[in-house]
């Protein structure tokens, strides 16, 4: 039986939590739009008049779609060129989904999509259900088969792993941007010295560039070797004008809830930086340069007003 327009609307009105459960869990825009679409065409099957909480019924498809294609993911990432990164998406970004409370801004902040990638395809499910979506633990054991007991068990778990992957003290906007434009100032100057104060003594770096830009196979680790790659990165060169295309603009923006530098050439990113910035210097700086991973982002880009360019290189 074809569906009604009322059946449709339906759909489309869950269609934004859809999103913003999929992308949490995939680290992908793509797929995540994937997986929706995929759901609609199980709701497009179905018998909905029988369908007695269409939300339910949709979560627990959409969720079941990717804790498969998590599952596959796996596999794929074994051979995934160089380190793996989540998509980042830029503010303004409806698949951000919900920021009302400081753990839904949280889970979907750059550093605890990566870091959810070393749970198991369940425990990040019930988190992120748990935690960015506030369902209870009897709908995430109907959601994923399981009982309500497992359900709680899990999240404790799966949420103790992050908070040890993160073990650092947040700090106010104000602060942050601060410390933010120092680094950038900093990043130009050709010295380690004032990057290295910037950073935490077990700072990483991280780059994706997805085997198509060039991008260390390997972390740089400590306050040092941090400064001295993020020296290399900002020096200009006609060696990275010629492999991007142009000079790049330079931008300090939001991505992902937190502060980020983009990369601009002629209207397109080419690269995101999430910086993971806490009491105690910048701990994290994760990069991503996969162009394939920046599509939806070059078109965010295109509809913000974003300004002038901070610099170029």
């Amino acid at each position: 039986m074809p569906l009604t327009v009322d059946d449709v609307d339906r759909f489309e009105a869950s269609r934004p939590r859809l999103e913003a459960i999929a992308y949490r869990l995939l680290g992908s825009a793509g797929e995540a739009e994937d997986a929706v679409q995929e759901t609609f065409l199980r709701w497009q099957a179905a018998d909905v008049d029988h369908i007695e909480v269409p939300e339910a019924w949709l979560t627990k498809v959409l969720t079941n779609l990717c804790l498969n294609q998590l599952t596959s993911a796996r596999a794929r990432r074994e051979t995934y060129v160089g380190q793996w990164l989540p998509e980042p998406l830029l503010a303004g970004d409806p698949m951000l989904g919900p920021a009302d409370t400081a753990e839904q801004r949280e889970s979907v902040s750059y550093a605890v999509l990566t870091l959810l990638e070393r749970l198991s395809p369940n425990e990040r499910a019930v988190y992120v259900l748990r935690e960015a979506f506030d369902y209870p633990h009897r709908e995430i054991a109907e959601i994923l088969d399981i009982t309500e007991a497992a359900s709680q068990q899990i999240f404790h778990r799966a949420k103790k792993h992050v908070a040890d992957g993160k073990a650092r003290t947040e700090i106010g906007e104000a602060a942050t941007r601060r410390i933010v434009e120092e680094f950038l100032a900093a990043a130009t100057t050709g010295r380690i010295e004032p990057l290295v104060r910037l950073l935490t003594e077990d700072a990483i770096a991280i780059g994706d560039g997805g085997g198509k830009i060039p991008a260390r196979a390997k972390a740089f680790a400590g306050a040092v070797a941090v400064a001295k790659f993020l020296r290399g990165l900002f020096k200009p060169g006609e060696a990275k004008r010629a492999m991007v295309g142009g000079a790049s603009e330079v931008y300090l923006w939001t991505a992902n809830g937190g502060p980020a530098v983009v990369g601009v050439v002629h209207g397109r990113v080419i690269g995101v930086m999430c910086l993971e910035v806490t009491a105690e210097g910048i701990a994290g700086v994760r990069s991503q340069v996969n162009p394939d991973k920046l599509e939806r982002a070059t078109e965010q880009w295109a509809t913000a007003d974003h300004g002038e360019p901070l610099f170029s290189v």
